[in-house]
C-alpha cells in the first residue's frame, strides 16, 4: 500500500528541504526516527518535541543545551544518524559537507532521497559503486531531476536523445545590463523561491543549473553532450526528455518541492496531496541560456567534459567564491573568474574517495589564495 507507515531520517532537518520533508511526513503520518541539523537550536528543539526522534545529530556546540532540554535524547554523529535503521534517508545537507551522510546511507542499502546535488556531482561513480554493492536506491529530490526520473520510468536509456533541464533565469535574466554592480542584497532576491544564501546566489549566476547538469550526467549515466538547458521563466515545466524518434516527454506541475520529496518517499506510488488542483499558467516560454552573460554555466559544462576531479574542484571554488561575495570581499562579476582559474588547476588523479576530499581541500586553498581571504 502507498501509505504504509515508513521510518524516515532527515539530514538537514532545519533547512528548506528538511522542513518541507517534515511537512510531507505529517501528510503521510510517517515516523521520523532521525534528525540532523546544524546550529538552529530553537527549530531543532521544536522538531524534537513534535517528532520524538530516536537519534539526533547537530553542531557539537548545541549538545550541552540539547542534553539539558531533552535528558533522554540520544545524540550521535551525522554518519551514525544517516546509517540509522530507516526506510528512507532524505539527504538535504548542502555542499560537499553532505557527502559523508549520503555515503553512509548508501552503504547501509537505504533508499536515498537525494537533495544534495554536490554529492552526486563530486562522487557519482563512487556512490553508484557503493549502491551496487549494498542494494541502495538513489532517487533525486531536486525538482528537475525528479521530473527526469519520472519521465524515464519504463524507458530504455538507449532511446534517449537528450535530457533538457529548465531554469527560471533567476533575478538577473535581463537586467541590470552591468552585473558588476550587483550587490549581495540584490542577488539574494530570487523572483520565485526562498532558498538558502548559497543556492540563491548560485541560481542567480546559473551555476546552480550547471551543478544540475553535472548531477544529471551522473544520476542518469549519460554523456554531458546529451544534457541541455532551457530558460523557462514560468518554472512550470521542470524538465523534458527528447527521444530518438522525436517524441518529447515533459514533467509539469507547480513549483513546490514537497511534490518531488513525496515522490521520492512513496515511489512508485502517488498518494494525493493538497497541491493536486494547482492552476496551470496561461503562457509557457522557452529559450536557450546566455552563457556570455552567465559564464558559470559554461564552466560547469567544461568541468563535465574534463571529468575526473574537475567537478569537485569547480564546486569547491564556487563555495569559496560565493562566501567571499556574500561577505563583501569580492564583486559579483568576479565569481566566474575565480571558478575558471581554479578549474584550470584540476589535478590529474583518479576519482577515489581520498582524492575527492583532497581535491576539494586543495581547490578551496587555491580559491582563497586567489581571493586573498583566510579560512
Amino acid at each position: 500500500m502507498s501509505d504504509t507507515p515508513k521510518r524516515i531520517v532527515v539530514l538537514g532537518s532545519t533547512g528548506s528541504i528538511g522542513t518541507q520533508t517534515l511537512e510531507v511526513c505529517r501528510w503521510r503520518g510517517y515516523r521520523v526516527v532521525g534528525l540532523v541539523a546544524g546550529k538552529n537550536l530553537d527549530l531543532l528543539s521544536q522538531q524534537i518535541v513534535e517528532f520524538q526522534p530516536e537519534v539526533v545529530a547537530a553542531d557539537e556546540a548545541l549538545w550541552p543545551e540539547l542534553r539539558s532540554r531533552f535528558p533522554g535524547l540520544r545524540l550521535a554523529e551525522v554518519t551514525q544518524v544517516a546509517a540509522w535503521p530507516a526506510d528512507v534517508v532524505v539527504a538535504a545537507i548542502p555542499g560537499l559537507a553532505g557527502l559523508p551522510g549520503v555515503r553512509a546511507a548508501v552503504q547501509q542499502g537505504r533508499r536515498l532521497a537525494l537533495a544534495n546535488k554536490e554529492s552526486m556531482v563530486a562522487a557519482g561513480p563512487l556512490l553508484w559503486q557503493e549502491a551496487e554493492h549494498s542494494g541502495a536506491e538513489i532517487i533525486p529530490v531536486d525538482s528537475e531531476h525528479s521530473a527526469l526520473f519520472q519521465s524515464l520510468v519504463g524507458e530504455p536509456l538507449q532511446d534517449v536523445a537528450e535530457l533538457i533541464l529548465t531554469a527560471s533565469g533567476g533575478p538577473f535574466l535581463h537586467e541590470p545590463a552591468d552585473l558588476s554592480k550587483v550587490t549581495p542584497q540584490m542577488a539574494l532576491k530570487h523572483p520565485r523561491w526562498k532558498m538558502g544564501p548559497k543556492v540563491t546566489i548560485d541560481s542567480s549566476t546559473l551555476f546552480n543549473k550547471g551543478l544540475e547538469v553535472l548531477e544529471a550526467v551522473q544520476l542518469f549515466k549519460v554523456p554531458i553532450e546529451k544534457v541541455k538547458v532551457q530558460i523557462h521563466p514560468q518554472s512550470y515545466v521542470h524538465s523534458m526528455v527528447r527521444f530518438q524518434d522525436g517524441n518529447i516527454k515533459a514533467q509539469l506541475g507547480p513549483t513546490d518541492m514537497r511534490l518531488a520529496i513525496q515522490y521520492a518517499l512513496t515511489y512508485p506510488h502517488r498518494p494525493p496531496t493538497p497541491l493536486r488542483d494547482a492552476p496551470i499558467p496561461e503562457r509557457l516560454d522557452f529559450y536557450p541560456p546566455d552563457t556570455q552573460r552567465f559564464p558559470a554555466l559554461a564552466l560547469a559544462y567544461e568541468a563535465g567534459r574534463k571529468g575526473g576531479l574537475a567537478p569537485v574542484v569547480l564546486n569547491a571554488a564556487d563555495e569559496i567564491a560565493v562566501e567571499a561575495f556574500l561577505n563583501g570581499q569580492i564583486g559579483y562579476a568576479q565569481i566566474p573568474g575565480v571558478l575558471e582559474k581554479v578549474l584550470q588547476q584540476t589535478p590529474e588523479a583518479p576519482l577515489t574517495w581520498d582524492n575527492v576530499y583532497q581535491a576539494d581541500l586543495e581547490a578551496r586553498e587555491w580559491a582563497r589564495a586567489l581571493l586573498k581571504v583566510k579560512a
